[in-house]
Formats: C-alpha cells, structure tokens, sequence
C-alpha cells in the first residue's frame, strides 16, 4: 500500500480551504488502496493584527474591487457547494474579518496531540457555521474542548507565546517557497496541487503521483 505525505496549507479564514480539505476527504474515500499522512500549514489571509474587524461582505468588495452584491452571490455558491459537502457554512455572510495567528497556534498546539484536524474543523465550523470571532480567546478555547481538547491548557497557550515560532516559520517557509494562495497541497513535498479541486480531479492526481511514486 502506498503512502502520500500530505502537507495542507490553509487558513481558517479561507472558505476554500474548508472545501478543498472536505474534496481531499471524498478524493480519498475513492483511494482505499492509498494511505496518507496529512500535516496543516500556516497561512494567513489577514496578517494584521491591528487591523480593524469588519463585516466581510464590505471588506471582500474592497479587496477584490466588485459589487457587495457580486461578493454575496460568490459566497451563497460557496454556501451550495460547502451544503453538498455536509459542511456549515450557514452564518459565513455574517462574519467578520479577523487575524488567526492564535488560532494557528492552537491547530500547531493540537498536532501535538492528534487533534489537528479536529480543531482544524471546529474552527472552521465556528467562523463560517457560526460567524464567531475566531481571534477571540474565549472562542478560541471553546473550539479547542469541542475538538476534545483541554480547554484550559488552550487558554493557558493563548496567554504564551507557546507555537508562536512555529507558526511564523510556517508562513514563512511556505512563502518563500511561493505559495501564494490556499489552499495548497503539497505531496511528498515534490508535487504541489492548488485550490480546491473536484473530488475526481484530486483523485485522478493522487494516483498519478501514488504509481509515479512506487
């Protein structure tokens, strides 16, 4: 049986980053004969940390330079393809931007245990799901105990500087090696596929690169 290295850089703040991961998962479920070893990266799409929290619809409007409406109408097909995906995106218009270095942290802190996916997940439930602020402490720790993690030890992490090196070294690593957009999956840390791709392309690829590798 073969086995796949994949490194996933993501950010909770990507959209696509949550439907890329979800694709990957449908991908795999066609690819019994393929084991995998998949490991999060850092990215993030709003480095600043002081930078004022605002309504998304407004803030994608200004970045990408389209109608507020346009925006709306790109995110409710993000809401039907994430639906199809078993995923919650329900509140996803209502959210707010916001910095993840700390939720980064947690997701590094949770590797340490075997939980990185599971945190992984709950934050994005949490942002997209809920519209949570998933900068804040308290909602960063609830995320940590719904992935069955400590809460404590997490609130305890997010008044540290515990994984804060491991993060920038992440994004910085991945930047310098020109990643420049999430989601990115890089396999056997020689072939890179970007975006979220359908299920049956992600398959198609990773058999490929499984029968190069062998």
């Amino acid at each position: 049986m073969t086995t796949l290295k994949i490194d996933l850089v993501s950010d909770i703040a990507c959209p696509w980053c949550a439907i890329g991961y979800a694709r990957l998962q449908q991908a795999l479920s066609s690819l019994p004969e393929l084991n995998t070893e998949l490991e999060w990266h850092a990215f993030e799409l709003n480095p600043d940390k002081n930078a004022p929290k605002e309504p998304i619809l407004p803030a994608l409007s200004r970045k990408y330079g389209r109608s507020e409406q346009e925006m709306r109408e790109a995110q409710a097909n993000m809401m039907n393809i994430a639906a199809e995906l078993g995923l919650n995106f329900t509140k996803m218009q209502q959210r707010f931007t916001c910095n993840t270095f700390d939720a980064h942290r947690l997701v590094k802190w949770a590797a340490t245990q075997n939980k990185a996916t599971e945190m992984k997940l709950a934050l994005f439930d949490a942002y997209f799901g809920e519209a949570k602020d998933v900068s804040d402490p308290a909602v960063l720790a609830g995320c940590a105990e719904q992935a069955g993690l400590d809460k404590t030890e997490a609130s305890r992490i997010l008044t540290s500087d515990d994984y804060a090196n491991d993060v920038s070294e992440d994004i910085a690593n991945f930047q310098q090696a020109g990643i420049s957009s999430v989601p990115a999956f890089i396999i056997n840390n020689k072939y890179l596929i970007s975006g979220a791709q359908e299920p049956a392309q992600l398959a198609q690829a990773l058999q490929q690169i499984a029968s190069e590798s062998q």
